[in-house]
């Protein structure tokens, strides 16, 4: 790799880093190619020379945001054994990355699912097919649950995935909206007592 190359991927991905906080705090509409510049200090030609279109930029907003959630929130819960703990783990996880206000990154599943609700665009299926299969992993993860007995014989998992997204909802609405200091306790707790329900009486932790 010459030193030129290396210099324009590192560049790529500080431009990359720099729109993906700027979409987490604002909104993937409020991205441009000049706002990105002047936060980097740079051209917006430069910019523009190495993500092209603001269409690409978003596109490779989602994509790192998809690959940042996967590494933070999937992979560390494929540590855990199947079934409860693995679907806790998921959870708790995903709590934590959404309710960390310092962090800037928020949940762009589901800001960017209120944001695009209504707009047909390439980037609103790009995110769509996103969320579409972290809800089919966490699909999978209730499935295994269910087949190690730790869950009710007659759980629903798309029941139970829908009730803990929206769960999901009200925590960035209370911790990043509201900032209650409370809010990732809040969603804990309202957690357990929803998984308590379904929890098979034969499964002990």
């Amino acid at each position: 790799m010459t030193a030129k190359t290396e210099k324009s991927e590192l560049t790529f991905a500080a431009i990359v880093d720099a729109a993906l906080d700027i979409a987490a705090a604002q909104g993937m509409e409020s991205l441009s190619l000049g706002q990105v510049a002047k936060r980097l200090g740079i051209s917006k030609s430069g910019v523009f020379s190495r993500v092209g279109s603001l269409e690409a930029l978003q596109q490779a907003v989602l994509d790192e945001y998809d690959r940042r959630f996967v590494a933070a929130v999937f992979t560390p819960a494929m540590a855990f054994p199947r079934g409860l703990p693995r679907l806790n783990a998921l959870v708790s996880l995903w709590i934590e990355r959404a309710s960390n206000v310092e962090m800037l990154t928020g949940c762009i599943y589901v800001a960017g699912a209120f944001e695009y609700d209504d707009v047909d665009s390439p980037l609103r299926s790009v995110l769509e097919g996103n969320l579409r299969r972290w809800r089919a992993a966490m699909v999978r993860t209730v499935n295994q649950a269910l087949e190690a007995g730790h869950l009710r014989p007659d759980t629903d998992p798309e029941q139970l995935v829908f009730e803990v997204y929206s769960l999901m909802i009200g925590l960035m609405h209370d911790a990043r909206f509201l900032r209650d200091p409370k809010a990732h306790e809040r969603v804990r707790a309202a957690y357990e007592r929803l998984i308590s329900t379904y929890r098979s009486f034969k499964y002990i932790e």
